[in-house]
């Protein structure tokens, strides 16, 4: 697992913008009261979900 720290405002960058890879921009969008709220920008073909909505396809798509 990578850690990193970023202030109100700073992003993180996943992926390359070559147009061979897929890229994702993380956000940091505000810390309130133990809170971060996060913006996500990504390709329209890449799908984002919250973990426990992407533990749940990954569990149906196994029983299908």
């Amino acid at each position: 697992m990578l850690i990193l720290t970023r202030k109100n405002r700073e992003a993180v960058v996943i992926g390359e913008n070559s147009g061979i890879g897929q890229l994702l921009k993380v956000t940091v969008l505000e810390v309130h009261s133990g809170r971060v709220k996060l913006g996500f920008e990504a390709d329209s073909e890449l799908p984002i979900h919250r973990a426990e909505v992407w533990e749940r396809i990954q569990a149906q798509n196994r029983t299908s």
